[in-house]
């Protein structure tokens, strides 16, 4: 979606210009996430700025503002503040100019892409580099905040799930080599927008190469230099759906199976939806009848169940009837038919023709709750794939790690200011830092000191990505991969 950058604002950024003290120079802001709701959580992946400096700093403010007639663009911007705060309540003469210059007069700086950013301590810094475009800083603060906050959160949610994973592969199994396909974003269709999903996604494959959201390949390879031919970016498998089963009709669903196992997908790896009409029955009764036929394939057919509470369905619901299949649950049944392994750390793997995924209600507790069930009944942990949905990366607000833009200097007639808000009826939260920031890194962890001089602001990890409006450092996908998973 195109639209005017310079209506990307809330209304109340328009005058902003004119409150400044008289002779304002300079404002230097922040992007830092400064609490957090998830218990357990104290650090924020950092990613999307370079699609961020991409698409909206340079690509929309060129077409949409910088390449238009002046005229145009200013009769545009007067009208929308006209009809809206009143007639001449927002002059646009600092407008022109900013289009005379051609090019957005700001420095962004940033911690590398990937990077687990502890609370309270900033993302990004960003200024005016011309003094009479000071109002520029902060006039991008709804738009930052808003493309911003959504990808770091998803690619923090998804670093969760991957510690998991880690957790219960290194202790059932022995080795990781499985993990990455062990999250499944199954989000796209439950998201608030194509963008919404497509960043979302992206910021899942920074730890999972599992998805079903395809246009999140897409965006890496356009934004950030991935390249699906050279590195494994993302994937999936052939999968059905409801529809599909359910046109082979009731009776004939075992018939439906062995088509698809033997016919259509004769080797490789296959998905099939298994609760259409009775899970139990597939699990105990056409599974063995198709044993012969899963053995003999080169791949895996994936047993995917969509109904229920998950962590019964796979592994065994005690107030069943003891003994039956719902008391056992889907990867002992599974088990008893095909049997398997033993891992290296004594714990039971399914053999390699037949698998299962569950993509349905599976939140971070569930993960847990599942993994640590087969544990105890000694399965290993990659016996599963779980998908990762819209519940999971939707239920989420610009507040969950407390997202926030702030200025913390300024300069007025030459003379800088240190400046600050600590509100009173506040928790704590939102007290800001103060003055010129510097993030270092001391015994593997990030940590910000404020109130620096300009020589000291110029060091650390802060490292400038937009320049006058150019994308002055770029990260690959592999780059930034290999950041986020650095030391764990």
């Amino acid at each position: 979606m195109r639209t005017n950058p310079l209506t990307l604002i809330d209304f109340y950024k328009a005058d902003h210009r004119r409150q400044y003290p008289d002779g304002t120079e300079l404002v230097y802001s922040n992007l830092t996430p400064r609490s957090s709701r998830v218990a357990g959580t104290d650090e924020v992946v950092f990613f999307g700025l370079q699609y961020f400096v991409q698409e909206y700093l340079i690509d929309q403010w060129n077409d949409g503002f910088f390449r238009r007639p002046k005229a145009e663009v200013l009769a545009q911007y007067q009208r929308r503040m006209d009809t809206s705060l009143g007639q001449g309540a927002i002059d646009v003469a600092h407008i022109g100019a900013l289009h005379d210059l051609g090019y957005l007069p700001l420095e962004i700086k940033a911690v590398a892409e990937g990077t687990r950013v502890p609370l309270k301590v900033a993302m990004l810094t960003m200024k005016n580099t011309k003094p009479e475009f000071f109002w520029l800083t902060n006039y991008l603060e709804t738009l930052i905040s808003c493309v911003l906050w959504k990808p770091c959160t998803s690619a923090t949610t998804a670093l969760t799930y991957r510690r998991v994973f880690d957790q219960y592969a290194d202790e059932t199994v022995g080795n990781r080599d499985f993990v990455s396909w062990q999250g499944h974003d199954f989000s796209m269709r439950g998201m608030s927008g194509v963008e919404d999903a497509i960043m979302s996604g992206a910021g899942h494959l920074l730890s999972f190469t599992g998805t079903d959201s395809v246009p999140a390949i897409d965006f890496l390879e356009a934004y950030y230099d991935a390249n699906a031919d050279l590195e494994l970016v993302g994937g999936s498998v052939p999968a059905t759906e409801h529809s599909v089963m359910c046109m082979g009709l009731k009776d004939s669903e075992i018939d439906t199976f062995r088509r698809l196992i033997t016919t259509v997908y004769p080797a490789g790896v296959v998905s099939i939806v298994s609760d259409t009409w009775d899970f139990w029955r597939v699990i105990t009764e056409f599974l063995p009848q198709l044993k012969a036929d899963i053995l003999a394939r080169n791949g895996k057919v994936v047993i995917r169940p969509d109904s229920g509470d998950p962590v019964k369905i796979i592994c065994g619901d005690p107030d069943a009837e003891p003994g039956s299949p719902a008391f056992k649950g889907a990867i002992e049944c599974m088990w008893e038919t095909f049997g398997g392994t033993i891992t290296g750390k004594g714990y039971k793997l399914l053999d390699g023709h037949i698998g299962l995924i569950y993509g349905d209600s599976i939140t971070i507790e569930r993960q847990g709750l599942i993994l640590e069930q087969l544990k105890q009944k000694g399965f290993a942990s990659f016996n599963v794939v779980l998908g990762i949905g819209s519940f999971t990366y939707e239920y989420v607000t610009r507040d969950t790690f407390g997202f926030a833009v702030k200025a913390t200097y300024g300069q007025v007639n030459g003379e800088g200011r240190d400046i600050f808000k600590d509100p009173k009826t506040d928790n704590g939260t939102k007290k800001s830092a103060k003055g010129l920031l510097c993030v270092t890194e001391e015994n593997g962890r990030l940590v910000m000191q404020d109130q620096r001089t300009w020589a000291e602001e110029q060091t650390g990890l802060l490292q400038t990505v937009f320049l006058d409006g150019q994308l002055v450092r770029k990260q690959t996908l592999a780059q930034i991969r290999e950041q986020l998973h650095k030391n764990i």
